[in-house]
């Protein structure tokens, strides 16, 4: 709001004590029929100086110009009573709140949707932590009671028995496949060596002859079984490292499952057990609502357990006997010496060896 400068405050105090001593004097008439009198000269006076002085506030109005933020509307007369002076800042149009307010209203609103969504993320983490951790000590210091499926937890533990078993046999198949790459790769240099001599040898040409080629065929034939032996190690490994650790993953989720409904079953016998007033019935009605969402959780994940502990079975027996038949197999081909039997078996089991220097990396790899 502009404050009113001395001028203003001059020319008011002057118009109002002109203008009532017009209201109550007399006027005379003189000789000569004019009725100007001093008051007349006065109040002329007083004009032409209200007028000179605002003109000299409007060329300072239109040079500076008023800040619209801080002009002020007045609602009664001139010199009225300060109620009626409404400043225009209060006043805001409809399209510049939605301009600016809106749009900021818009995202405090979402940005404290979501701190107020975290903030009970976290709370519910924080008490589901709390109850599973309880629950677990009680067991652990046999305080607590646990749900058990006798014949499911059974079967889980052959489970875990069958993979540290099938994991041994991996790590020897795999060591197996290791030595057997490097004999092969001896024999092949042995072979080379052999048919080199054999040219600068004229006194040993057939000796080295021979054995040349026979660690050639030895060679050919230790690639056959490698790649039946590799064959042997990839399908093992799949079944260890995926098949069954998806199974474990998933009676790992079946048993953090049982915790919980552990848990809560345990919070709504306690809660059950304790006085009914209606602050505790509240409390055992949100524990129903819970205990009963962990119940069908358990219930779910004990039948996908058990679902995948009947196909991983199948499955096991299927790829094992396929496996187990390939190795017997093709170790006792090459080893008797018949390289028809021992191609004939990877021909059987759909095994494709790998040609020549397909194991070597690219130069772009090495690069």
């Amino acid at each position: 709001m502009i404050k009113p400068n001395l001028d203003s405050e001059y020319r008011s105090t002057m118009a109002d004590s002109i203008m009532s001593k017009a209201a109550t004097m007399e006027i005379p008439i003189n000789s000569n029929g004019d009725t100007r009198t001093a008051e007349d000269d006065s109040l002329e006076q007083a004009a032409q100086i209200d007028w000179s002085l605002e003109r000299k506030d409007l060329q300072q109005v239109m040079v500076s110009g008023p800040n619209l933020n801080e002009t002020s509307i007045v609602s009664g007369g001139y010199g009225g009573a300060a109620e009626g002076i409404i400043p225009t800042s209060s006043i805001k149009g409809p399209s510049m709140h939605h301009s600016n307010s809106h749009p900021t209203m818009m995202s405090e609103e979402a940005t404290r949707g979501i701190a107020v969504e975290k903030f009970d993320s976290v709370k519910k983490w924080s008490i589901n932590t709390y109850k599973c951790t309880k629950q677990m000590f009680s067991e652990r210091f046999g305080r607590g009671t646990r749900t058990v499926d006798l014949e499911l937890e059974a079967q889980i533990d052959v489970l875990r028995e069958t993979k540290l078993k099938y994991e041994h046999i991996l790590r020897l198949a795999q060591a197996l496949s290791g030595h057997f790459y490097n004999m092969v790769q001896t024999q092949q240099a042995l072979g080379d060596t052999f048919a080199d001599l054999s040219q600068k040898s004229p006194e040993l040409q057939d000796e080295f002859g021979y054995n040349a080629e026979t660690q050639r065929l030895l060679c050919k034939n230790g690639e056959t079984l490698l790649g039946a032996v590799n064959f042997f190690v990839s399908s093992i490994n799949t079944l260890v490292n995926k098949t069954m650790e998806d199974t474990l993953m998933t009676i790992k989720l079946y048993e953090n499952a049982r915790l919980e409904y552990d848990a809560y079953r345990t919070d709504l016998e306690e809660l059950s057990a304790g006085p009914r007033d209606a602050a505790t019935m509240v409390r055992i009605e949100v524990a129903q609502q819970e205990y009963q969402i962990h119940k069908d959780k358990y219930e779910r994940l004990r039948s996908d357990v058990t679902i995948k502990l009947k196909f991983l079975e199948e499955n096991k027996v299927k790829v094992m006997h396929k496996q187990l038949l390939l190795f017997h197999n093709a170790i006792s081909a090459y080893f008797a010496g018949n390289q028809q039997q021992l191609e004939q078996t990877l021909r059987q089991f759909s095994v494709k060896l790998k040609p020549p220097g397909s194991d070597k990396p690219s130069w772009l790899e090495e690069q």
